[in-house]
């Protein structure tokens, strides 16, 4: 009996330190995203990478954000050096798809449709708007209410020109339910949906 409790004990430990373990990434995400600029921001992506680069394939939610880490971290970086990131981040997008795309809402499908449109095409890097769209269309049926699904999808539509399907998905990304714990996240893409429909409105 001594034994079974140590083990139903450590059991319970292990999984308050991982939600602990990504709540606390998933903070520290938003703080570089939303918080720094420049060199500080890169830096703050860069400890991030290091952090992650552990990361295994069958922890699916952390080796979600192993990818859009290193993602984030290609964009502060820029430049040919980022692409080595946006393979990292591609690839840990893709081994997530390949066994549970549902994983977080389908946030490695919407996430990884973002890093289509967002990198060079060949025969610089990866990128293409039709793969983009698929994804980003699967991203938005797994998570059809989310702020980050609708936002995206948004920001590719303006990207292609289709202004009234941009406010439509942005209107209804403003509308999203706050994620209790991602408060910091909420208001930053709070901020860049408001900067989008001002655009529109310009």
């Amino acid at each position: 009996m001594k034994t079974l409790f140590v083990v139903f004990a450590s059991m319970l430990l292990s999984a308050y330190t991982y939600a602990t373990d990504l709540a606390t990434l998933q903070t520290r995400w938003a703080e570089a995203q939303y918080s720094l600029s420049g060199e500080a921001q890169e830096q703050a992506f860069a400890r991030l990478v290091q952090e992650t680069e552990t990361v295994g394939t069958q922890d699916l939610p952390m080796l979600t954000w192993k990818g859009i880490i290193n993602s984030s971290y290609a964009g502060a970086k820029g430049g040919l050096g980022a692409l080595k990131y946006a393979k990292e981040a591609k690839a840990a997008f893709e081994a997530v798809i390949a066994r549970d795309p549902a994983t977080l809402n389908g946030s490695a499908l919407t996430s990884l449709g973002v890093l289509y449109y967002k990198v060079p095409g060949w025969p610089i890097a990866f990128g293409d708007d039709q793969k983009a769209l698929a994804l980003l269309k699967r991203g938005l049926a797994a998570n059809p209410d989310g702020i980050d699904s609708n936002y995206f999808y948004a920001e590719y539509l303006l990207e292609q020109g289709d202004k009234a399907g941009a406010r439509q998905y942005l209107t209804k990304a403003r509308m999203a339910a706050p994620r209790p714990g991602r408060e910091s996240a909420d208001r930053g893409r709070q901020g860049e949906i408001a900067s989008l429909l001002s655009k529109l409105d310009g």
